[in-house]
């Protein structure tokens, strides 16, 4: 048995308009190729183009058609500042993308719907975890999956590629540390729980609320350190055949598919 440690939700008042920082708004794509495929996709927004003033030739021709097919404006930067905008300094070429990511939202803004489900990613930082969690997270109805802008890697053409281009649409919520994610959802009267080889309770026999969060520590260091005195909760997946561990994103596969399994009953 678990204790879920929940508390009464605090209500928080949805009335004041909200400045939302453009990187909690969009993600950014860099390299000729992820932006050509961005533009070239009808399902996406792309809000502008950053192309650089040094970029000439076939390829920054190629991009300024494709951005004057679809009507999105292009802006023209400093090589410098695109590497910078990119957050890239080796594989920007020149060239990035702001795509609109209409889920993703401050966490302190999602945190006034109440979502049912939250998962948050704690130290993070192989692109290719982060998409594939993204990916299954999203498939399984989560509502809302805490990328933090420290400590995780960041949502990037890496990341967008392993997430099958879920990324774009995933239910992503902002803010600067798994820390402060997890003190903010047990200010809000969230239980949290976290993975834990070791736990007794495991993912399917843990009673757990209609509402919690669920923190994914890194596969080396597993939940930091900062993020422990929050957890209320530890639950573990069960393993035969001497296996002892799973990789982060199989973990969160199971995990995301039982909570789902639990609320479709």
């Amino acid at each position: 048995m678990v204790d879920s440690g929940e508390t009464s939700p605090k209500r928080v008042e949805d009335t004041a308009p909200v400045d939302v920082s453009p990187k909690d708004k969009f993600v950014t794509v860099y390299g000729r190729k992820p932006v050509l495929e961005a533009l070239d996709d009808p399902r996406l927004e792309v809000d502008k183009v950053v192309l650089a003033d040094t970029a000439r030739g076939p390829a920054a021709r190629e991009i300024l058609d494709a951005a004057g097919r679809r009507g999105v404006r292009v802006q023209r930067a400093t090589a410098q500042r695109v590497k910078v905008l990119a957050g890239n300094g080796r594989h920007d070429q020149g060239v990035l993308a702001d795509v609109v990511a209409p889920r993703m939202r401050p966490l302190d803004v999602a945190l006034r719907s109440h979502p049912r489900h939250v998962l948050v990613l704690d130290g993070i930082t192989t692109p290719a975890n982060v998409g594939m969690i993204l990916r299954t997270a999203t498939a399984a109805g989560i509502e809302g999956i805490v990328v933090p802008r420290r400590g995780v890697a960041s949502i990037d053409p890496l990341v967008v590629k392993a997430s099958a281009g879920v990324a774009f649409r995933a239910p992503v919520l902002k803010c600067a540390t798994a820390a402060e994610a997890v003190e903010a959802l047990r200010a809000a009267g969230y239980p949290v729980y976290a993975l834990d080889a070791g736990a007794r309770s495991t993912v399917y026999d843990a009673e757990l609320p209609g509402r919690a969060a669920f923190v994914l520590g890194s596969e080396t260091a597993g939940v930091s350190d900062d993020v422990r005195p929050h957890v209320t909760g530890w639950l573990s997946i069960p393993m035969a055949a001497g296996v002892e561990s799973l990789n982060v994103a199989s973990a969160a596969a199971v995990l995301c598919f039982e909570v789902a399994r639990r609320s479709a009953q």
